[in-house]
């Protein structure tokens, strides 16, 4: 029987006595060095596990010559550690397990937030594909068991490459249950800058998402005229991808044309993104914000008070509903229709003012071929863009390129 037991950086005294008594009975310790170091008295044969693979061969060899074997390991060794990969090399009845708490759970613990709907993702020797895809997600809780290269400012780099419109909290933990133990807070943009501070090699890093209504008066007094960064919109807590990204959204702006001052409909507006940018730049002009969801709305209405716009007027209504109660619009953008395409165009086309342009944003080959039917059976001139974006990812020491989801825009305007 072997007998794979997890231990904390404290050593002996993360032992029971009963599993401590069991350590001093075996007759062949394995472990790692720091892991053996606890037991430099121990009477028994030791091993020194430094080329997993090799030294299990070894084991494979000589177990049946020792009566009692113990393998040392950290936390639980079913967690993201050794017990996988010894129950692929071994029966599954030559296996006891004794875990020790993970540093997950010490990690949790010290931040005193509960851990059960965490997220928890390997970043030893792997890629963060799977981090990624969490933080695009906006995952509430994240907890990453780190490595040399894969540590806590490569983290933060990732997270400030992907510019998602949510914010995080990133916690380090490094050495917990041992005497040097350490935990502190950082923002991702003040970790990132961290290069003169070398964290201990035993370290996992929690990211937990914050909810931050307000922006500062420095983050304020330094937005951009246009073409404001993603994370600064708040989002759907549960889907932070869904809105109009920023490189889409400045060759939107642009091809609206926009004069002052005018009267502006945003069909689909979500987050208000897209509504928000125009209400900045045009001051004058009044836009109208149509979203179909209580959230969408709620979003929009929080957004303009971030961004201390007064001239938008959020309408919750599916599309075409109340647009025929709106004035006459000048510029018409169309970000989501509810399977409604056709019907908004119609009202669109009625409404649209003699000299106006609608922008429509597509997404689905389906909706493009409706659109241009519709624009060849109503005699309107058109102008397609098809948009594929990709923003530069940072990965530890190298660079590779995210795609942002690929967009049609079309632009109709009435023949002259």
């Amino acid at each position: 029987m072997i007998k794979v037991v997890g231990i904390g950086l404290n050593g002996k005294e993360s032992l029971t006595t009963k599993i401590q008594t069991m350590v001093d009975q075996a007759n062949l310790l394995m472990g790692s060095d720091r892991h053996l170091s606890y037991f430099s008295d121990h009477p028994g044969d030791k091993v020194i596990i430094s080329n997993f693979f090799e030294d299990i061969k070894t084991l494979q060899q000589i177990k049946s010559y020792h009566e009692s074997i113990v393998i040392l390991v950290s936390g639980d060794p079913l967690f993201f550690g050794l017990g996988r990969l010894l129950l692929e090399q071994f029966d599954v009845e030559d296996l006891e397990f004794y875990p020790h708490v993970s540093s997950i759970q010490l990690g949790f613990s010290r931040v005193k937030i509960p851990w059960h709907d965490a997220k928890i993702i390997s970043g030893h020797g792997r890629h963060l594909d799977e981090l990624i895809s969490s933080l695009q997600q906006g995952k509430e809780k994240i907890a990453i068991l780190t490595d040399s290269k894969n540590n806590p400012q490569a983290i933060a780099n990732v997270f400030l490459s992907l510019k998602i419109p949510i914010n995080y909290d990133i916690w380090v933990c490094e050495n917990l249950g041992n005497t040097d133990e350490k935990v502190n807070c950082f923002t991702p943009q003040v970790l990132a800058n961290l290069t003169s501070y070398q964290f201990s090699t035993l370290n996992i890093v929690i990211l937990l998402r914050t909810n931050n209504i307000n922006l500062s008066e420095n983050e304020f007094n330094n937005l951009p005229i246009f073409g404001i960064e993603d994370h600064y919109f708040l989002s759907f807590k549960d889907r932070p991808g869904l809105m109009t990204k920023r490189e889409i959204r400045m060759i939107i702006l642009g091809e609206l044309s926009l004069k002052l001052p005018e009267i502006i409909w945003d069909i689909g507006a979500g987050t208000g993104s897209v509504s928000i940018e125009i209400a900045r730049l045009c001051p004058n002009s009044q836009v109208y914000a149509i979203e179909k969801t209580a959230m969408g709305i709620n979003l929009i209405n929080k957004n303009c008070q971030r961004f201390q716009v007064n001239n938008i007027t959020s309408i919750q209504t599916q599309a075409p509903n109340k647009l025929q109660t709106l004035p006459n619009p000048n510029r018409i953008f169309i970000g989501g229709s509810g399977g409604n395409l056709i019907d908004i165009l119609d009202i669109c086309q009625e409404k649209l003012v003699e000299d106006g342009i609608t922008i429509i944003a597509l997404a689905t080959l389906e909706n493009l071929v409706r659109c241009l039917d519709w624009i060849d059976k109503n005699n309107w001139n058109y102008q397609l863009l098809n948009l594929n974006i990709s923003r530069s990812l940072s990965i530890t020491n190298l660079t590779r390129l995210s795609p942002l989801n690929p967009v049609f825009l079309v632009k109709i305007f009435r023949n002259k």
